[in-house]
């Protein structure tokens, strides 16, 4: 009898068993999530990485400018006297007290009535003149604030969801 131990494996029957180690590597890993496929990143030939391969949904896109409103305040900004009011003021004032009493006291009346309206007439050019405007607080999804001036009253309430571009306020819904 005539065996032969000591010869070694044919070329063919090596290739074989290496590829059977490799198609047997790429399926467990396919099998494991290691690998991306063309479904889970359509378009995209970058090598996955650990957030897109082991998670089971998708990452909810960050929107830097995405936010919530955090408050509304309104601003009053008085307004500049020109010295109409002051003297629009002292002469109607003056007129009325130029109405009360007689000799000395209609003097003095007059005096006060015209000091008075000047500076009752001063407080209300002030007034009239004076503007609103209001600064709403968005507070963004990366943590950060933002301070955004209006100039009509908001309709914006603290809680809603808004999204800021270009320095304006939009519903993010």
């Amino acid at each position: 009898m005539n065996t032969q131990v000591d010869k070694p494996p044919h070329l063919l029957m090596w290739a074989a068993g290496i590829a059977l180690i490799l198609f047997s590597v790429a399926g467990i890993a396919a099998f494991m999530g290691w690998t991306s496929t063309s479904k889970d990143d359509p378009g995209n030939n970058a090598t996955p990485t650990k957030s897109s391969t082991y998670t089971s949904s998708p990452l909810k896109a960050i929107c830097a400018d995405c936010g919530q409103i955090e408050s509304v305040r309104e601003i009053v900004t008085r307004g500049e006297g020109t010295g109409l009011g002051v003297v629009g003021g002292a002469v109607v004032g003056g007129a009325v007290g130029n109405q009360v009493g007689a000799g000395r006291g209609k003097d003095l009346a007059t005096v006060a009535g015209a000091v008075g309206g000047a500076v009752a007439g001063n407080e209300i050019e002030k007034r009239a003149k004076s503007t609103k405007s209001y600064a709403i607080t968005v507070r963004l999804d990366d943590g950060s604030s933002r301070v955004i001036n209006e100039t009509n009253p908001p309709t914006w309430r603290p809680g809603d969801q808004v999204k800021v571009t270009n320095g304006k306020i939009q519903s993010n819904r």
